[in-house]
Protein backbone atom coordinates (compact mmCIF):
# COMPACT_ATOMS: atom_id res chain seq x y z
CA UNK A 1 0.00 0.00 0.00
CA UNK A 2 1.19 3.30 -1.15
CA UNK A 3 0.90 6.44 1.67
CA UNK A 4 2.28 10.05 1.74
CA UNK A 5 3.21 11.30 5.03
CA UNK A 6 3.84 15.40 4.86
CA UNK A 7 6.59 17.21 6.92
CA UNK A 8 7.75 21.09 7.24
CA UNK A 9 11.23 21.39 6.36
CA UNK A 10 13.78 23.49 8.46
CA UNK A 11 16.65 24.23 5.11
CA UNK A 12 19.43 26.35 5.71
CA UNK A 13 19.35 30.14 3.32
CA UNK A 14 21.55 27.78 1.17
CA UNK A 15 19.49 24.71 0.44
CA UNK A 16 16.11 26.88 0.49
CA UNK A 17 17.57 28.75 -2.88
CA UNK A 18 19.17 25.50 -3.97
CA UNK A 19 14.93 23.86 -3.37
CA UNK A 20 13.58 27.19 -5.07
CA UNK A 21 16.15 26.96 -8.20
CA UNK A 22 14.79 23.44 -8.35
CA UNK A 23 11.23 24.11 -8.53
CA UNK A 24 11.98 26.78 -10.98
CA UNK A 25 13.67 24.19 -13.60
CA UNK A 26 10.94 21.53 -12.97
CA UNK A 27 8.72 24.64 -14.61
CA UNK A 28 10.66 25.72 -16.74
CA UNK A 29 11.12 21.65 -18.34
CA UNK A 30 7.33 21.28 -18.19
CA UNK A 31 6.55 24.41 -20.17
CA UNK A 32 9.69 23.64 -22.80
CA UNK A 33 8.11 20.33 -23.23
CA UNK A 34 4.71 21.25 -23.69
CA UNK A 35 5.52 23.88 -26.23
CA UNK A 36 7.27 21.45 -27.98
CA UNK A 37 4.55 18.69 -28.09
CA UNK A 38 2.24 21.92 -29.34
CA UNK A 39 4.83 22.48 -31.79
CA UNK A 40 4.74 18.52 -32.70
CA UNK A 41 0.66 18.90 -33.03
CA UNK A 42 0.83 22.09 -35.16
CA UNK A 43 3.03 20.17 -37.75
CA UNK A 44 1.20 17.09 -37.86
CA UNK A 45 -1.94 19.48 -38.68
CA UNK A 46 0.06 21.31 -41.10
CA UNK A 47 1.24 18.07 -42.63
CA UNK A 48 4.95 19.46 -42.67
CA UNK A 49 6.17 15.80 -43.72
CA UNK A 50 7.49 12.89 -41.38
CA UNK A 51 6.24 13.52 -37.49
CA UNK A 52 9.47 14.19 -35.28
CA UNK A 53 9.86 12.67 -31.39
CA UNK A 54 8.99 14.96 -28.89
CA UNK A 55 11.88 16.70 -27.02
CA UNK A 56 13.38 14.90 -23.32
CA UNK A 57 14.97 16.92 -20.43
CA UNK A 58 18.10 16.13 -21.33
CA UNK A 59 17.71 17.48 -25.21
CA UNK A 60 17.50 21.13 -23.55
CA UNK A 61 20.52 20.55 -20.80
CA UNK A 62 22.97 21.88 -23.62
CA UNK A 63 20.78 25.13 -24.46
CA UNK A 64 20.05 25.83 -20.99
CA UNK A 65 23.21 25.01 -18.65
CA UNK A 66 21.49 25.90 -15.37
CA UNK A 67 19.47 22.69 -15.74
CA UNK A 68 22.56 20.74 -14.81
CA UNK A 69 22.43 22.22 -11.31
CA UNK A 70 18.83 20.76 -11.02
CA UNK A 71 17.89 17.30 -9.67
CA UNK A 72 18.17 15.37 -12.77
CA UNK A 73 14.83 13.13 -11.65
CA UNK A 74 13.18 16.66 -10.97
CA UNK A 75 13.12 17.02 -14.65
CA UNK A 76 12.17 13.40 -15.50
CA UNK A 77 9.41 13.63 -12.94
CA UNK A 78 8.18 16.80 -14.95
CA UNK A 79 7.78 15.19 -18.05
CA UNK A 80 6.40 12.36 -16.66
CA UNK A 81 3.54 14.62 -15.57
CA UNK A 82 3.41 16.21 -18.56
CA UNK A 83 2.37 12.44 -19.86
CA UNK A 84 0.03 12.19 -17.77
CA UNK A 85 -1.83 15.34 -18.09
CA UNK A 86 -1.64 14.36 -22.43
CA UNK A 87 -3.09 10.47 -21.50
CA UNK A 88 -6.06 12.34 -19.05
CA UNK A 89 -6.67 14.30 -22.13
CA UNK A 90 -6.55 11.90 -24.78
CA UNK A 91 -8.75 9.46 -22.10
CA UNK A 92 -11.51 12.48 -21.76
CA UNK A 93 -10.87 12.86 -18.43
CA UNK A 94 -8.79 15.68 -18.10
CA UNK A 95 -8.72 19.36 -20.29
CA UNK A 96 -5.65 20.20 -22.49
CA UNK A 97 -2.50 20.48 -20.57
CA UNK A 98 -1.38 24.40 -19.68
CA UNK A 99 1.92 26.23 -18.75
CA UNK A 100 2.92 26.05 -15.44
CA UNK A 101 2.77 29.69 -13.69
CA UNK A 102 5.38 30.81 -11.26
CA UNK A 103 2.69 32.99 -8.84
CA UNK A 104 -0.34 30.59 -10.26
CA UNK A 105 0.59 27.07 -10.01
CA UNK A 106 1.62 24.83 -6.92
CA UNK A 107 5.39 25.33 -6.59
CA UNK A 108 6.79 21.55 -6.31
CA UNK A 109 9.13 19.13 -7.84
CA UNK A 110 9.11 15.29 -7.13
CA UNK A 111 12.47 13.09 -6.77
CA UNK A 112 12.52 9.37 -6.41
CA UNK A 113 14.58 6.83 -4.06
CA UNK A 114 17.30 5.39 -5.79
CA UNK A 115 19.14 2.91 -3.67
CA UNK A 116 19.11 5.35 -0.38
CA UNK A 117 19.30 8.54 -2.14
CA UNK A 118 16.07 9.84 0.11
CA UNK A 119 16.73 8.64 3.67
CA UNK A 120 15.73 9.60 7.16
CA UNK A 121 18.93 10.12 9.69
CA UNK A 122 19.13 11.94 12.79
CA UNK A 123 15.70 14.03 12.73
CA UNK A 124 17.00 15.22 9.04
CA UNK A 125 16.05 13.49 5.75
CA UNK A 126 18.59 13.47 3.14
CA UNK A 127 17.85 14.66 -0.46
CA UNK A 128 19.52 14.12 -3.86
CA UNK A 129 21.90 16.87 -4.86
CA UNK A 130 21.18 19.12 -1.21
CA UNK A 131 21.88 16.25 1.16
CA UNK A 132 20.52 16.20 4.85
CA UNK A 133 17.69 19.16 5.47
CA UNK A 134 16.09 19.29 8.86
CA UNK A 135 12.55 18.31 8.96
CA UNK A 136 9.50 18.00 11.83
CA UNK A 137 8.80 14.63 11.55
CA UNK A 138 5.77 14.67 14.00
CA UNK A 139 4.47 10.68 13.46
CA UNK A 140 6.87 8.09 12.40
CA UNK A 141 6.37 5.92 9.97
CA UNK A 142 7.32 1.81 8.77
CA UNK A 143 7.94 1.25 5.01
CA UNK A 144 10.32 1.46 1.75
CA UNK A 145 10.28 5.14 0.36
CA UNK A 146 9.66 5.22 -2.81
CA UNK A 147 9.90 8.66 -3.65
CA UNK A 148 9.35 12.16 -2.21
CA UNK A 149 7.91 15.68 -3.33
CA UNK A 150 9.28 18.77 -2.13
CA UNK A 151 6.77 22.36 -2.37
CA UNK A 152 6.83 25.47 -1.23
CA UNK A 153 3.50 27.61 0.09
CA UNK A 154 3.49 31.36 -1.08
CA UNK A 155 4.64 32.37 2.43
CA UNK A 156 7.85 30.53 1.65
CA UNK A 157 7.12 27.72 3.95
CA UNK A 158 9.06 24.79 2.73
CA UNK A 159 7.18 20.60 2.89
CA UNK A 160 7.96 17.63 1.68
CA UNK A 161 5.08 14.86 0.85
CA UNK A 162 7.21 11.36 1.38
CA UNK A 163 5.12 8.46 -0.11
CA UNK A 164 6.21 5.28 1.45
CA UNK A 165 5.60 1.39 0.07
CA UNK A 166 4.51 0.05 3.58
CA UNK A 167 2.00 -3.02 4.11
CA UNK A 168 -1.47 -3.09 4.74
CA UNK A 169 -2.94 -1.38 7.74
CA UNK A 170 -5.07 -4.13 9.73
CA UNK A 171 -8.54 -3.20 9.51
CA UNK A 172 -11.03 -2.72 12.66
CA UNK A 173 -14.54 -3.26 11.69
CA UNK A 174 -16.95 -1.66 13.57
CA UNK A 175 -21.30 -2.07 13.09
CA UNK A 176 -22.83 1.35 12.68
CA UNK A 177 -23.77 2.93 9.53
CA UNK A 178 -24.35 6.34 9.15
CA UNK A 179 -26.16 8.65 6.43
CA UNK A 180 -24.79 12.12 6.07
CA UNK A 181 -26.59 15.16 4.60
CA UNK A 182 -24.36 18.01 3.51
CA UNK A 183 -25.51 21.99 3.92
CA UNK A 184 -24.77 25.28 4.64
CA UNK A 185 -26.71 26.32 7.41
CA UNK A 186 -24.87 22.94 9.04
CA UNK A 187 -21.66 21.39 7.67
CA UNK A 188 -23.10 17.96 8.13
CA UNK A 189 -26.00 16.42 9.50
CA UNK A 190 -25.37 13.07 10.70
CA UNK A 191 -28.16 10.39 11.64
CA UNK A 192 -26.74 6.79 12.46
CA UNK A 193 -28.57 3.44 12.54
CA UNK A 194 -29.67 3.91 15.95
CA UNK A 195 -31.50 7.13 14.34
CA UNK A 196 -29.18 9.09 16.69
CA UNK A 197 -29.32 12.45 14.57
CA UNK A 198 -26.38 15.02 14.83
CA UNK A 199 -25.82 18.35 13.50
CA UNK A 200 -22.38 19.95 12.92
CA UNK A 201 -22.26 23.32 12.82
CA UNK A 202 -20.79 24.89 9.66
CA UNK A 203 -17.33 26.99 10.68
CA UNK A 204 -17.53 29.32 8.30
CA UNK A 205 -13.82 30.20 8.52
CA UNK A 206 -13.55 32.52 5.31
CA UNK A 207 -16.47 34.49 6.68
CA UNK A 208 -15.09 34.89 9.87
CA UNK A 209 -11.53 36.15 8.51
CA UNK A 210 -13.24 38.10 5.81
CA UNK A 211 -12.35 41.48 7.22
CA UNK A 212 -8.99 40.93 8.01
CA UNK A 213 -8.45 39.56 4.91
CA UNK A 214 -10.28 42.74 3.20
CA UNK A 215 -7.84 45.06 4.82
CA UNK A 216 -4.78 43.49 3.66
CA UNK A 217 -6.13 43.15 0.23
CA UNK A 218 -6.29 47.00 0.14
CA UNK A 219 -3.21 47.37 1.79
CA UNK A 220 -1.54 45.50 -0.89
CA UNK A 221 -3.24 47.42 -3.56
CA UNK A 222 -2.25 50.39 -2.50
CA UNK A 223 1.34 49.32 -2.93
CA UNK A 224 3.58 50.25 -5.97
CA UNK A 225 4.54 47.21 -8.05
CA UNK A 226 7.89 46.02 -7.96
CA UNK A 227 8.33 47.96 -4.28
CA UNK A 228 9.54 45.66 -1.28
CA UNK A 229 6.08 47.24 0.66
CA UNK A 230 4.09 45.35 -1.76
CA UNK A 231 6.13 42.62 -0.95
CA UNK A 232 5.65 42.86 2.53
CA UNK A 233 2.06 43.39 1.97
CA UNK A 234 2.00 40.41 -0.36
CA UNK A 235 3.41 38.33 2.08
CA UNK A 236 0.78 39.32 4.88
CA UNK A 237 -2.70 38.83 2.54
CA UNK A 238 -0.98 35.56 1.41
CA UNK A 239 -0.45 34.39 5.23
CA UNK A 240 -3.99 35.37 5.58
CA UNK A 241 -4.78 33.12 3.02
CA UNK A 242 -2.93 30.60 4.23
CA UNK A 243 -4.22 30.39 8.05
CA UNK A 244 -7.88 30.10 6.58
CA UNK A 245 -6.73 27.12 4.24
CA UNK A 246 -5.18 25.31 7.22
CA UNK A 247 -8.22 25.82 9.30
CA UNK A 248 -10.20 24.41 6.82
CA UNK A 249 -7.75 21.05 6.20
CA UNK A 250 -7.96 20.79 10.27
CA UNK A 251 -11.22 21.15 10.59
CA UNK A 252 -12.42 18.55 7.29
CA UNK A 253 -9.06 15.42 8.36
CA UNK A 254 -10.64 15.39 12.27
CA UNK A 255 -14.25 15.00 11.04
CA UNK A 256 -13.93 13.19 8.28
CA UNK A 257 -11.46 10.27 10.31
CA UNK A 258 -13.65 10.68 13.17
CA UNK A 259 -16.59 9.44 10.63
CA UNK A 260 -14.71 6.43 9.51
CA UNK A 261 -13.29 5.05 12.74
CA UNK A 262 -17.40 5.40 14.16
CA UNK A 263 -18.87 3.66 10.93
CA UNK A 264 -18.54 0.63 8.87
CA UNK A 265 -20.90 2.11 6.14
CA UNK A 266 -21.15 5.72 5.42
CA UNK A 267 -23.42 7.25 3.04
CA UNK A 268 -22.87 10.76 1.71
CA UNK A 269 -24.94 12.56 -1.14
CA UNK A 270 -23.41 13.87 -4.05
CA UNK A 271 -23.39 17.94 -4.89
CA UNK A 272 -22.47 19.45 -7.53
CA UNK A 273 -20.37 22.16 -6.55
CA UNK A 274 -19.88 23.77 -9.72
CA UNK A 275 -23.51 24.15 -10.35
CA UNK A 276 -24.57 25.58 -7.36
CA UNK A 277 -21.89 28.39 -7.13
CA UNK A 278 -23.68 29.84 -10.39
CA UNK A 279 -26.08 30.93 -7.74
CA UNK A 280 -23.87 34.50 -6.78
CA UNK A 281 -25.60 34.69 -3.77
CA UNK A 282 -24.44 31.24 -2.82
CA UNK A 283 -21.29 30.89 -3.96
CA UNK A 284 -18.66 32.36 -1.47
CA UNK A 285 -20.38 30.16 1.34
CA UNK A 286 -20.63 26.99 -1.27
CA UNK A 287 -16.52 27.40 -1.77
CA UNK A 288 -15.72 28.22 1.70
CA UNK A 289 -17.67 24.64 3.09
CA UNK A 290 -15.65 22.59 0.53
CA UNK A 291 -18.02 19.94 -0.24
CA UNK A 292 -15.74 17.97 -2.69
CA UNK A 293 -12.68 17.93 -0.39
CA UNK A 294 -14.93 16.40 2.70
CA UNK A 295 -15.90 13.58 0.23
CA UNK A 296 -12.61 13.11 -1.35
CA UNK A 297 -11.28 12.49 1.97
CA UNK A 298 -14.13 10.12 3.46
CA UNK A 299 -13.39 8.37 0.14
CA UNK A 300 -9.27 7.37 0.44
CA UNK A 301 -9.90 6.99 4.30
CA UNK A 302 -12.62 5.20 3.95
CA UNK A 303 -10.56 2.73 1.32
CA UNK A 304 -7.63 2.83 4.07
CA UNK A 305 -9.46 1.49 6.76
CA UNK A 306 -11.79 -1.27 5.23
CA UNK A 307 -14.93 1.00 5.30
CA UNK A 308 -17.62 1.09 2.80
CA UNK A 309 -18.64 4.43 1.13
CA UNK A 310 -21.77 4.65 -0.87
CA UNK A 311 -22.27 8.14 -3.04
CA UNK A 312 -25.84 8.42 -3.57
CA UNK A 313 -26.85 9.45 -6.87
CA UNK A 314 -27.23 13.29 -7.08
CA UNK A 315 -30.52 13.03 -8.66
CA UNK A 316 -31.75 11.17 -5.46
CA UNK A 317 -34.48 13.22 -4.09
CA UNK A 318 -33.69 12.89 0.01
CA UNK A 319 -35.01 15.85 0.84
CA UNK A 320 -38.29 15.64 -0.86
CA UNK A 321 -39.17 12.38 0.29
CA UNK A 322 -40.60 11.70 3.63
CA UNK A 323 -38.47 8.84 5.96
CA UNK A 324 -41.67 7.71 7.45
CA UNK A 325 -44.52 6.89 4.54
CA UNK A 326 -41.62 7.67 1.46
CA UNK A 327 -44.01 9.74 -0.38
CA UNK A 328 -42.50 11.70 -2.56
CA UNK A 329 -43.44 15.06 -2.17
CA UNK A 330 -43.06 18.53 -4.27
CA UNK A 331 -39.76 20.49 -4.48
CA UNK A 332 -39.32 22.47 -1.71
CA UNK A 333 -37.53 26.01 -1.86
CA UNK A 334 -34.20 26.44 0.35
CA UNK A 335 -35.86 28.18 2.87
CA UNK A 336 -38.13 25.42 3.79
CA UNK A 337 -36.47 23.88 7.11
CA UNK A 338 -39.66 22.09 8.27
CA UNK A 339 -42.42 20.68 6.79
CA UNK A 340 -45.63 18.40 7.67
CA UNK A 341 -45.70 15.08 5.46
CA UNK A 342 -49.77 14.59 4.14
CA UNK A 343 -49.52 11.03 6.70
CA UNK A 344 -49.06 13.32 9.49
CA UNK A 345 -45.17 13.11 10.46
CA UNK A 346 -43.78 16.73 11.10
CA UNK A 347 -39.77 16.68 9.82
CA UNK A 348 -36.79 18.91 10.33
CA UNK A 349 -35.40 18.83 6.22
CA UNK A 350 -31.72 18.03 6.88
CA UNK A 351 -32.49 15.41 9.50
CA UNK A 352 -35.55 13.31 7.15
CA UNK A 353 -32.82 13.70 4.41
CA UNK A 354 -30.07 11.85 6.68
CA UNK A 355 -32.43 9.19 7.22
CA UNK A 356 -33.39 8.66 3.72
CA UNK A 357 -29.54 8.71 2.97
CA UNK A 358 -28.87 6.32 5.52
CA UNK A 359 -31.72 3.82 4.14
CA UNK A 360 -29.26 3.43 1.15
CA UNK A 361 -26.79 1.90 3.30
CA UNK A 362 -29.19 -1.59 3.52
Amino acid sequence: MLKGYTYRLHPTPAQAEFLVRTIGCARFIYNKLLEDRIAIREEAKAGNGTRRKPATPASYKPLFPFLAEADSLALANAKLNLDAAFAKFFAGTGGFPVFKSKRRSRASYTTNNQHGTIRIEDGKVRLPKIGFVKFTQHRPFEGIIKSATVSMTRTGKFFISILVNQDEEKWIPVKSKVGIDLGLEHFAIMTNDEMVSEKIDNPRLLRKSEEKTKKAQRALSRKMTGSRNREKARLILAKRHEKIANQRKDFLHKLSRRIVDENQVIVVETLKSKHMMQNHKLAKSIGDVSWYEFVRQLEYKSNFYGRTLIKADPWYASTQICSSCGEKGQKKAMDVREWTCACGAHHDRDINASINLLRLAN
